[in-house]
């Protein structure tokens, strides 16, 4: 078995119009040994970007203490928020720095990239455990669910979807490729970030996704 398999766990993030969804599964296992039902996998870097991070559960939490330490940095040396495609290259040359003993960990990046307008587009990424950066248009997966989530995104996915429409297809995706994974389930928490004609900050929207509750929202 794969180490990138030995925890389980599945991100998705989801382009729609004026607004973008990132999600994943919350179970934490070895193997096929269930151990958590509430692990998280997807993390705010800022108002305007999430990092999913699927892998092996110990990487997660360094990665995630990596980025955080990174960020920190560039707001204190450059005097401003990072934009979600400069974190996309900050996350693919971390991971880089350590292609000889890499980290198993396979990023998803989503957020609202800001226009020389001074307006917010949707923008995701993923990258493989060495840094390799692969930028989408409609969706990106990662984790053990991946070649489910494909199938499934590909048949659900529509052009220039409304945030309700959004969190729906991104829901429905997420839950009906992890029943057919048994490293991936337990429900699911959806963060979508959405652009308001005249405002300044995306408005974020955590979520939990259940096989019953499909949009039931909860306190950040």
């Amino acid at each position: 078995m794969s180490i990138m398999e030995y925890n389980g766990g599945s991100v998705i993030a989801m382009v729609g119009k004026d607004c973008v969804a990132i999600a994943s599964d919350l179970r934490l296992g070895v193997q096929s040994l269930s151990i958590s039902s509430n692990f998280q996998k997807i993390f705010p870097v800022t108002d305007r970007v999430f990092v999913g991070l699927p892998g092996l559960a110990s990487d997660v939490t360094t990665l995630h203490e990596q980025f955080r330490y990174r960020v920190n940095m560039y707001t204190i040396k450059e005097e401003r928020e990072i934009e979600p495609e400069t974190f996309a290259q900050l996350v693919s040359s971390t991971l880089y720095e350590r292609r000889f003993g890499p980290y198993f960990i396979e990023p998803v990046i989503a957020g609202m990239q800001k226009t020389p307008s001074g307006s917010l587009k949707p923008f995701i990424a993923a990258t493989d455990l060495i840094g390799c950066l692969n930028f989408a248009k409609d969706f990106v997966v990662a984790g053990t669910a991946s070649s489910k989530l494909f199938g499934v995104a590909e048949g659900l996915w529509e052009p220039d979807l409304e945030a309700e429409d959004l969190f729906e297809t991104i829901s429905q995706t997420l839950l009906n490729a992890v029943d057919r994974d048994a490293f991936s389930g337990w429900g699911a928490v959806v963060h979508l970030m959405c652009f308001f004609e005249g405002s300044t900050h995306p408005l974020a929207q955590p979520r939990r996704s259940s096989t019953n509750r499909i949009a039931s929202p909860v306190a950040p």
